[in-house]
């Protein structure tokens, strides 16, 4: 499969710049699967399209500040996003420009208040940095980083917690997951009040979103491991749903993948790890039966997970509307409900 016929025009305006005034005044494209139609609503209408016993599994990670901007030993000012800890102070991050920075060179940040040693290369093309700081890391990295916004933002955020969702709790992500960010306290308790069953797992957003697909082939891309965490009571909510009359909805491409993760056999299994898994047309779903959404990147690994839950055809026509009709696209914009 071609990584071209994942491709679609997109207007540059209608890249969103900046979210809107009210979290959920977000539109709402909803695409049946089953009769091949699209509606477009407001997000506001989100809970009409979910009945008791449904359950709602929601992304808690948080974001952190993990951009960091500094200087090299020859004066020349370098970026650093950082995406996982290795222990021992030590990270793997992206460097920019990476082709300049030598390894065993330092970089300093905040006049001296953080200091990061090159180690070596990765393999997916970022460096391991070993840091060198007195105090607490984290009030250090809260004081010198900053939100990690995708390069295709081009303005300030006056409100950095725009960037994270509401029931954000568990840092460690270098991107939001940006179909929780619609979420309001009310629509969250008025799906409660309607006996929709709310689930919070874990994933930490890393490389895997910076990292544009580089191959001709779909089959040929290799997908960056994330960190997922499933409880044991949340498995138990959304196994009793699948065994029921319930339906699962993912709320984001991380849930839907970490899902998929631990659900091989069709029933959730609770833990932690790593997953890498890359989902494509031609995959069969076995956990997730509604996927709310952003509208995403052409030729990215997360227009090609949404291709493979709603179908290629009726994908790319919900895109071409959502182009004609002016939709607001990527982290800041609206959303997708993929019935």
């Amino acid at each position: 499969m071609r990584v071209d016929e994942f491709d679609y025009y997109l207007p540059p305006e209608l890249i969103a710049q900046h979210p809107l005034p009210r979290r959920d005044d977000s539109r709402l494209l909803v695409v049946h699967r089953a009769a091949g139609n699209l509606e477009h609503r407001s997000f506001h209408d989100l809970p009409q399209y979910l009945r008791p016993g449904d359950v709602l599994v929601l992304n808690d990670t948080k974001v952190r500040p993990a951009r960091l901007w500094g200087v090299r030993g020859t004066g020349g000012k370098v970026e650093v996003l950082l995406l996982n800890p290795l222990g021992d102070d030590r990270w793997e991050a992206l460097v920019r420009p990476g082709r300049r920075v030598r390894l065993g060179e330092y970089l300093e940040f905040g006049d001296g208040l953080l200091r990061a040693h090159v180690l070596e290369k990765t393999l997916a093309g970022g460096r391991k940095l070993a840091f060198e700081y007195k105090g607490a890391f984290s009030d250090i990295l809260a004081r010198l980083g900053e939100m990690p916004l995708p390069p295709y933002i081009k303005e300030p955020l006056a409100d950095a917690g725009r960037y994270q969702t509401i029931y954000a709790r568990e840092e460690g992500s270098a991107a939001a997951p940006t179909a929780g960010l619609h979420f309001t306290e009310e629509i969250l308790t008025q799906m409660q009040r309607q006996g929709i069953r709310i689930v919070p797992i874990t994933l930490h957003v890393g490389l895997g979103t910076f990292r544009p697909v580089q191959t001709d082939l779909v089959e040929k891309h290799v997908m960056h491991a994330e960190y997922y965490s499933v409880s044991e009571e949340g498995a138990d909510v959304i196994n009793d749903a699948k065994e029921g009359s319930g339906r699962v909805f993912a709320v984001g491409t991380t849930v839907a993948r970490t899902l998929e993760t631990v659900g091989l056999t069709g029933r959730v299994k609770p833990g932690s790890g790593w997953t890498d898994i890359f989902i494509y047309p031609g995959y069969t779903w076995k956990v997730v039966d509604c996927l709310l959404t952003n509208f995403h990147l052409p030729r990215s690994t997360l227009l090609m997970l949404v291709s493979s839950f709603g179908g290629m055809e009726l994908m790319r026509k919900a895109y071409q509307d959502a182009v004609r009709l002016n939709y607001r696209f990527f982290s800041f914009g609206d959303a997708c409900l993929i019935l």
